[in-house]
């Protein structure tokens, strides 16, 4: 999913924000699928995890911090070594809560100014920890993916290399789901049970209903 460039020319200031709908859960859970369907009903996405890989490629700063905390091998011939930064933080919780203290931040930051050029009713922002950094403050709306676990693991499988022991060991250092989605909004449940785009175009309605009672 791309994501806008912030520089572009932000709205004038009589312009009414759009409504912040943030979309969270857990790995597996369905999140980016949900935000496609939400894209081809005309409303844009900004995905934070597709934005932090952005920043850590290419902002200047970033680099510099990320290098002196985890040191050069971080990056190889000038390209972020995910794999190897992936492995060093997973390992170390400390050095896994430094670095998002890091790379938060500014992607926060790219997401606000991103946000504030949209001139739809409501713009939604894709991130799997909202609540674990505290970015769900900024948004009017939280909306929890959600779908069992079994499920998300052997979704993370198919789309990876990575074994269903390192994908259960992501799912421990996530926020437990029942707790996410008890702190949103709104649930849609992406279980290949209940059909995804009925209650996608449910949603849809309830927010530009909410937006036009403003």
């Amino acid at each position: 999913m791309k994501v806008q460039s912030p520089h572009s020319a932000s709205p004038a200031p009589s312009e009414r924000s759009p409504l912040k709908v943030g979309i969270t859960g857990g790995i597996g859970s369905g999140k980016s699928i949900v935000c496609r369907v939400f894209q081809t009903l005309g409303i844009p996405v900004f995905d934070a995890d597709h934005a932090a890989k952005h920043l850590m490629q290419h902002d200047a700063q970033l680099i510099a911090a990320i290098t002196g905390l985890l040191g050069a091998d971080a990056y190889l011939q000038g390209t972020l070594n995910r794999a190897w930064i992936a492995k060093q933080v997973y390992a170390d919780a400390a050095k896994l809560h430094q670095l998002n203290s890091l790379v938060h931040p500014a992607t926060v930051a790219w997401g606000k100014t991103w946000m504030q050029q949209q001139h739809t009713p409501y713009v939604i922002k894709e991130a799997a920890i909202f609540f674990e950094s505290g970015s769900h403050n900024d948004m009017d709306v939280m909306v929890g993916v959600y779908a069992p676990v079994p499920l998300r693991i052997a979704r993370a499988m198919k789309r990876s290399d990575l074994t269903a022991d390192r994908v259960q060991a992501i799912v421990d250092k996530q926020m437990p789901e029942e707790e996410k989605m008890k702190r949103c909004d709104h649930v849609i449940v992406n279980d290949d049970v209940q059909a995804l785009l009925p209650q996608v175009l449910r949603l849809h309605g309830l927010l530009i209903n909410q937006v036009g009672l403003l």
